[in-house]
């Protein structure tokens, strides 16, 4: 199987240094930290033109109330694409699971069939509430796994009917379009998330961990999804920073982490701490803290955790090393690499142009058709 390249909208802002996310970004603590670049919808509309030009599949779009909402962003430059998918996260407590499906196979109509969807789960207590949700991290595991039977059930085109602790549902239906309902992409680190990922997701992502630490995850979740008699395709999650030589590319990332304030650190990683979200405590164990050692394996780089919640890891290096290490990670089974870079416009030129025309060269990412139908 070919490695699918996904990209990203930085719908919570864009800049030449880091760009936090969730509290470490716009509405939290990064509020203090203006972004040099609003995520207008010209500015999107740039970066969604340019990926589809680059050879991109998808982009990812985030979910919060720190960025614009998934939904109404990606479904207005639809309209201005015509290959591009796009990943939608979305947070499945917030809604009904009949509404989702609705909604999902209106996207579709109206975009040919190029909606993802990304389901998140959530790991911050605080965001949640900011919601109205109250549930227990576990919980809200469990009530992740009732909307996903629901939302597949409402997508069949026949009435559904489903009795849970979280949902219940009589004769729940959608309209279903020609594309039906599109493929789940779901991640969670702890072990109520790969319950759920395992028995009814179609990708599981992780964070960029280092390949032996995916390896580990990757092995555990094909015994879980056999158990449920189920098989699973895996996702990472990753920044980029290539250069056409590997000093330029460590000089960048040199530049970006001397650049931030350690009163944010600190600021961001008190936050950060606060979550109970496994995946979260383990990008912050990447680099404790500490500017002293960002680099935790071969062109693997901790710097954007400092102060970024979520992904905070980068490859960083020259064009032939950030396509060997992602090369690397598809042979441990990764299919699909959700990438990111500062700011999205120029970073996905340097890529597309650099380590993704490599992995083309190689055989191991295919070249989607232009205008072709998703």
């Amino acid at each position: 199987m070919t490695l699918h390249l996904h990209w990203y909208l930085p719908t919570n802002g864009d800049g030449r240094g880091i760009v936090g996310s969730g509290r470490a970004g716009p509405g939290g603590v990064g509020e203090k930290y203006a972004v040099e670049r609003a995520p207008d919808i010209e500015y999107l509309a740039q970066i969604a033109r340019s990926a589809e030009q680059l050879g991109f599949e998808a982009v990812l779009t985030p979910t919060g109330s720190w960025c614009e909402d998934a939904w109404l962003t990606t479904a207005a430059l639809s309209q201005v694409t015509d290959r591009l998918k796009f990943l939608v996260a979305f947070r499945p407590g917030f809604i009904s699971p009949t509404l989702a499906a609705q909604q999902a196979q209106t996207f579709q109509r109206i975009s040919g069939g190029r909606l993802l969807l990304n389901v998140v789960t959530g790991g911050d207590p605080i965001e949640q509430r900011r919601f109205g949700d109250f549930l227990a991290h576990d919980e809200r595991y469990a009530r992740t796994a009732e909307f996903l039977q629901v939302l597949r059930g409402a997508s069949r085109g026949t009435p559904f009917d489903f009795v849970g602790k979280h949902f219940e549902v009589e004769g729940a239906t959608a309209a279903v379009s020609e594309w039906g309902l599109p493929p789940l992409f779901f991640g969670g680190a702890s072990p109520a998330a790969e319950d759920v990922a395992a028995e009814h997701v179609d990708v599981y992502l992780a964070w960029g961990e280092t390949p032996p630490q995916i390896k580990t995850r990757l092995d555990r979740m094909r015994e879980k999804a056999a158990a449920a008699g189920r098989t699973l395709s895996f996702g990472i999650r990753l920044h980029v920073l290539g250069r056409d030589t590997s000093k330029q590319a460590w000089d960048e990332a040199q530049r970006m982490v001397d650049d931030l304030d350690p009163a944010r650190i600190a600021e961001v990683q008190q936050q950060l701490a606060a979550m109970d979200s496994v995946g979260q405590r383990r990008m912050q164990t990447l680099h404790a803290g500490s500017r002293a050692e960002l680099e935790i394996y071969p062109n693997l780089w901790a710097g954007y955790g400092l102060v970024r919640g979520g992904a905070g890891t980068a490859v960083v290096g020259s064009h032939e090393e950030v396509a060997e290490r992602l090369e690397e990670y598809h042979v441990l089974g990764i299919d699909h690499a959700i990438l990111s870079g500062q700011p999205h416009l120029e970073e996905a030129y340097w890529f597309g142009e650099g380590a993704g025309r490599l992995l083309r060269q190689r055989g191991v990412v295919g070249s989607p058709a232009v205008g072709a139908p998703a």
